[in-house]
């Protein structure tokens, strides 16, 4: 651990103007846990009054640079790339508002696994099944897979005898539930 007062004077006013001036509330907390080290508090006594991890303060007091000013920043931030383009997006949505037999397909719904792999094939853009939801969901797309009625495929005839049996079972069972349950 840092001993006290172990920042110079031009570090220590660097780090105070970036706590004031940054947006980041990120890049706050860092310089923050700094200062407080600088101040002498331990990493119980910061990890306590900022409500963060113990470890998030041992973290940043070995690797922020007070000399640094960027170690601070998210490297993430500038160089995160972003598969998703607004064209794919445009993709996605003009897919899922056609049926899979439209496009070759014998199955009749998409499913997030099955718009990741046809995307994947148009797109070259690899994504999961979840990144494709938390797109739709973003775009305000619910996916319910529809109920399917069977009555086309019955035969009328069959299913008329079958419920004649089972109100005549459900009459017997009002009757004598000893003799007969249904369930």
């Amino acid at each position: 651990m840092p001993a006290k007062n172990h920042l110079s004077q031009n570090q220590k006013q660097r780090l105070v103007k970036l706590l004031k001036e940054s947006d980041d509330n990120y890049v706050r907390e860092k310089v923050l846990i700094l200062l407080l080290i600088n101040d002498g508090k331990t990493y119980r006594e910061i990890s306590e009054f900022m409500e963060i991890a113990y470890t998030t303060v041992a973290y940043w007091s070995v690797h922020g640079d007070p000399d640094n000013l960027d170690s601070f920043l998210d490297k993430r931030s500038p160089g995160n790339f972003r598969k998703v383009t607004p064209e794919y997006e445009k993709i996605l949505i003009d897919t899922i508002d056609k049926d899979p037999e439209e496009y070759g397909y014998e199955f009749g719904r998409w499913t997030a696994a099955r718009l990741a792999t046809y995307l994947e094939k148009v797109t070259g853009i690899k994504l999961s099944s979840s990144q494709i939801s938390r797109i739709l969901h973003k775009k305000k797309y619910v996916y319910i897979w529809a109920k399917y009625s069977l009555e086309d495929k019955q035969n009328p005839i069959e299913r008329e005898v079958f419920k004649q049996k089972l109100s005549e079972y459900l009459r017997i069972t009002k009757q004598t539930p000893e003799l007969l349950q249904v369930w």
